[in-house]
């Protein structure tokens, strides 16, 4: 695995100081950091989150996904347990990248949905690849997860990695009239487990 660590740092937040640790992938030429927060080492599951790098809706406060909500009430679900961590991988729109995301945008302005949009312009629905967890988690120390998510692809990756998650935590924030299709396609199309009464109307 060519991913290696760099380097950590404390990290004062809104929500408290995490630790934040960097790591370089070498193979893609990515640079991808974990938020960490306590002891996140021994035999206690760790509350975690894996979060996908979404420029738009973490820093320009998009509506158009929920990305930047979960992001913030993860870090706020973490400070209020006092120990946690988020892996905050370098994958944009979902691994094709933030300028293909924009046309993916520019499909979706046109009326396809965020899986129609990728796959036109010839990507699979997800291209995300959490393999790169592994080393991150191995220098963590971390044993076993509680994982704030609801897509079972995160779940299933882990577990092939041979990380045990020992429960899935519904992270369900930032619906609006924006994103209502989005998480609806989520839901149908990526098995993304929602509760939303009007999902999959």
């Amino acid at each position: 695995m060519t991913v290696k660590y760099i380097e950590s740092s404390k990290l004062p937040t809104p929500w408290g100081i995490f630790e934040m640790h960097g790591f370089e992938d070498l193979e893609h030429d990515k640079e991808h950091v974990v938020l960490s927060m306590g002891d996140i080492t021994g035999d206690e599951p760790v509350l975690a989150r894996i979060h996908s790098e979404c420029l738009t809706g973490d820093a320009l406060f998009s509506l158009r996904c929920d990305c930047g909500a979960q992001l913030q009430a993860a870090m706020h679900r973490i400070a209020q347990e006092g120990r946690g961590v988020i892996f905050y991988l370098r994958q944009e729109g979902r691994g094709i990248g933030l300028l293909n995301k924009i046309k993916a945008y520019r499909l979706q302005d046109k009326g396809a949905d965020t899986v129609e949009a990728n796959e036109q312009l010839g990507f699979g629905a997800d291209m995300r690849d959490y393999t790169i967890l592994q080393p991150m988690i191995d220098h963590l120390g971390i044993k076993e997860l509680k994982l704030m998510t609801n897509n079972p692809r995160k779940v299933k990756a882990l577990q092939e990695l041979g990380v045990n998650v020992t429960e899935r935590l519904s992270h369900q924030t930032g619906r609006n009239p924006h994103n209502a299709k989005y998480l609806s396609t989520k839901k149908g199309k990526l098995g993304h487990l929602l509760d939303h009464p009007e999902d999959g109307e």
